[in-house]
């Protein structure tokens, strides 16, 4: 694999972004089984809106789209915060191409953001990440990542 890069999106990447994260979104928030998809594709426009109301302007927010040489792998999204112990990241979403999923790709957007990160001098990254995702779940263990808090649910 060559050397990723990332670099901040565009206009047009970011409407073209917007547009499947809140359809991708609102599916998982009702395959996790928190809402239906009606009311599920509602919150994901509403989060999308309160999250990011200035688009790529958006204070704190930084969007990228992840290239290897000419070819556009994937994008990150990464909101930074300062806190009473320094600067902390959020990562909102990160997304490889279905095509090039389980290549190292992913790894290797992680690996960009947290250096990055270092550069900044944030202390921390954290990230949600749906219980159902298990390849996700997986790399974020692998790369360090620890279970914060964990939301459980029975259906009956």
């Amino acid at each position: 694999m060559a050397a990723l890069e990332l670099v901040p999106m565009t206009e047009e990447q970011y409407l073209r972004y917007r547009h499947r994260a809140e359809i991708s979104y609102a599916h998982d928030i009702a395959a996790s089984g928190a809402v239906p998809l009606p009311e599920a594709q509602e919150k994901s426009r509403q989060d999308y809106d309160r999250l990011l109301p200035g688009g790529l302007a958006t204070e704190g927010h930084h969007l990228w789209t992840a290239y290897e040489v000419d070819v556009e792998i994937g994008m990150l999204w990464l909101h930074l915060e300062r806190k009473s112990d320094g600067l902390h990241a959020f990562g909102y979403d990160f997304h490889v191409e279905s095509d090039l999923r389980r290549k190292g790709y992913g790894r290797a957007i992680m690996q960009a953001a947290e250096q990055l990160c270092r550069e900044w001098g944030v202390v921390s990254v954290g990230l949600s990440v749906f219980g159902f995702n298990f390849g996700a779940r997986d790399l974020y263990e692998q790369m360090g990542y620890e279970v914060t808090a964990i939301q459980m649910r029975k259906r009956l």
